[in-house]
């Protein structure tokens, strides 16, 4: 639908739109709304030996397919078998090949979490050593990112979609009960069912591939759809899509027999039913968005999920209904403009809507921050504080509205302009501008001399040679322009109506940025989330390079004498691993596990960095392959090297090291 609005007005409306298609941009596929919490072996970790598997554990379930988990060589090439499998609660496991050699592994993984966003990343580890390795760990799917920037716009045209058909239905329903003025914002409503219906069906095309590949050549592939179907966001849209044609119902009502209507008992009475079945076709779309994102898992979701499908309302309640204000005000007939009580009505439900968001989002960013150091640390809290700037200036402009509104009490109304305009035409005072304009407008402008008689007269000689010639249609293109002329100056005659118009106009450009915010916002991962990830990383990380925290250093240190059978993997445990009294114990065992003697083991610790030791240690034999000793002093906290003499005969010995930090 085109408004006719002056240019800097139209300008100003595509600024604000291109600044929301760049908030858009900003919003790809990788935005996580689970983090993982820990893996094993853990990311940049160096084992001795090849794991028989590699496990992540994740802040909340997710959803995995058979190459969610790859587990890749230096080479590049899998050495994961099997499909990975749910371990424990979130943590997920996939088994590995047997005996891999030496070097540095990429883990790779993607996943869809429970709110249906999917979560994509990548990790080294190290067996033995490190190594080069030709994998790229850029935490990113094979993406090339058309695909998430149109899923991102799907999400956004389905919101609007959304804001602008319910809230400007409930704008007609509830502020503006007019007949033949509803019809700018017939379509405005139309087009809201429209682009939520489009955007909707799109997002089931494009969902199979944003999950998975990124690959716009996927977004058509069957299969792919057959997977989304069944998942609660494929059922999620379906349910949408059958919502829809409910809601076509309700609006070819509320357009065509509700509009229709005179009798004011019975309108009253089809009002009434219009209110409950819009309210549960506008509740039950907005549960399709809570059902299956944010507030579907975490904290407290049997509340959430009302409490969003309550936000929603309030949302499109007062920015659609802003929306359908904006067109009344610009493209309602000059006989039947939008009236002073619809605008004092949209105002008092734009009112209670903005107590309902404040309320709602309170609870909202609670349970999606958790702190107040997540405003300002996390990117979900800097989103937040946007969104709520943008909302704090919307309701500045809304209080300036409310003003314009007030004042419109305070002067007579357009409609007795328009009668005064009408009285002023009958009565032979049409302004001269007028033919002017309009023969301008219809490139025919009047010779100098030209009256109106002149022209009824050579209308009526046309007219009488040539019926139905060029010249009657133009004249009645001139008296379709002058109409149109007359009744723009009509609906400007107000100067506080014009003022209201301007205003609603900046809010509506407003909500445009606001709408594309609250988007990103909603492809954001939580910031409670992130904290809570960005905490278990940081603990894990402490446990595994502060040894006396854990109580015990344990270090693995394959061997090979040369001799026949002199191959095997020493093992130091050091208890607990800190400055004073340690206890050691030494295991030898041969390559496939099983224990064995050996003639002699020395094992010796030095701190080259203070210049102490070697500081020999012999231990006791106490079983096969079992030596230990008591009282193994550490004098100072440090990076220790261990080195460990294994003689596996007379002539035959090796000592093998490795450093490690010690208290």
């Amino acid at each position: 639908m085109t408004l006719t609005i002056a240019p800097r007005v139209r300008a100003l409306v595509l600024l604000l739109l291109a600044a929301a298609c760049a908030l858009l941009a900003g919003a790809g596929p990788a935005s996580a709304h689970a983090a993982v919490t820990g893996s094993d072996p853990g990311q940049g970790a160096v084992v001795d030996k090849a794991p028989a598997r590699i496990s992540l554990t994740f802040s909340e379930q997710v959803a995995m397919s058979d190459d969610s988990l790859r587990v890749l060589d230096p080479e590049g090439k899998r050495v994961d078998t099997g499909k990975p499998s749910n371990v424990s609660g979130t943590t997920y496991a996939v088994p590995l090949h047997s005996g891999l050699p030496d070097g540095t592994y990429t883990v790779a993984y993607q996943v869809v979490s429970a709110d249906s966003h999917p979560v994509a990343g990548a990790y080294t580890f190290s067996i033995g050593a490190p190594s080069k390795t030709s994998v790229s760990v850029s935490g990113q799917s094979a993406d090339d990112g058309v695909v998430g920037w149109l899923y991102g716009f799907g999400r956004y045209v389905s919101y609007a979609g959304f804001i602008v058909m319910a809230g400007g239905a409930a704008f007609v329903l509830a502020c503006w009960r007019r007949g033949s003025g509803v019809r700018p914002v017939q379509r405005f409503v139309v087009s809201g069912w429209v682009a939520l219906t489009a955007a909707t069906l799109a997002l089931l095309l494009l969902r199979g591939s944003f999950t998975g590949s990124g690959k716009v050549a996927d977004v058509f592939d069957l299969s792919l759809l057959g997977q989304v179907l069944q998942t609660k966001t494929g059922a999620a849209l379906v349910s949408r899509l059958l919502l829809l044609a409910a809601a076509a119902l309700f609006i070819a009502v509320l357009f065509g027999a509700y509009d229709k209507r005179e009798d004011a008992e019975e309108k009253r009475d089809l009002t009434f039913g219009l209110s409950i079945g819009g309210v549960v076709v506008a509740s039950g779309l907005a549960a399709s968005w809570a059902m299956s994102e944010h507030a579907s898992v975490g904290l407290q979701a049997g509340i959430a999920m009302p409490v969003d499908v309550l936000h929603l309302l309030a949302v499109a309640a007062w920015l659609g209904g802003l929306g359908a204000l904006l067109v009344a005000l610009y493209r309602a007939p000059a006989d039947t403009p939008v009236d002073r009580p619809a605008v004092r009505r949209f105002s008092r439900i734009a009112f209670g809507s903005v107590l309902t968001l404040i309320a709602t989002g309170t609870y909202q960013s609670w349970r999606q921050l958790g702190s107040w150091s997540a405003f300002t640390d996390t990117r979900y809290g800097q989103l937040l504080l946007a969104k709520i700037g943008l909302v704090v200036v919307m309701v500045g402009v809304a209080w300036i509205s409310r003003r314009w509104t007030g004042r419109l009490a305070e002067t007579a109304p357009v409609e007795a302009v328009a009668v005064r305009e009408k009285e002023r035409v009958g009565a032979g005072a049409e302004p001269a501008g007028d033919m002017a304009t309009t023969d301008a407008v219809d490139g025919d402008a009047p010779a100098p001399g030209d009256s109106d008689t002149d022209t009824d007269t050579d209308t009526d000689t046309d007219t009488d040679e040539h019926p139905g010639s060029e010249r009657a249609a133009q004249l009645a293109r001139q008296q379709a322009a002058r109409d149109a002329a007359r009744q723009k100056r009509m609906r400007d005659a107000d100067p506080n109506r014009f003022g209201l118009r301007r205003s609603v106009l900046a809010e509506a450009g407003i909500a445009v940025v606001l709408l594309a915010v609250t988007t990103v916002l909603t492809q954001t991962e939580p910031g409670r989330t992130e904290q809570e990830a960005k905490a278990a990383s940081s603990s894990s990380a402490s446990a595994s390079s502060d040894t006396g925290a854990s109580g015990a250093l344990t270090l693995n240190m394959p061997f090979d004498t040369g001799a026949e059978d002199g191959k095997g993997i020493v093992t130091v445990d050091l208890d607990p691993a800190r400055v004073g009294d340690n206890e050691m114990h030494v295991f030898v065992e041969r390559p496939n596990g099983r224990a064995f003697d050996i003639p002699e083991v020395k094992v010796e610790f030095t701190l080259k960095a203070k210049d102490i030791g070697p500081l020999p240690v012999v231990p006791d034999h106490i079983a096969t392959g079992h030596w230990s000793a008591n009282g193994v002093q550490i004098p100072m906290a440090g990076d220790w090297q261990v080195d460990v003499t294994v003689r596996t005969s007379d002539i035959d010995e090796v000592t093998v090291s490795k450093n490690a930090q010690i208290g």
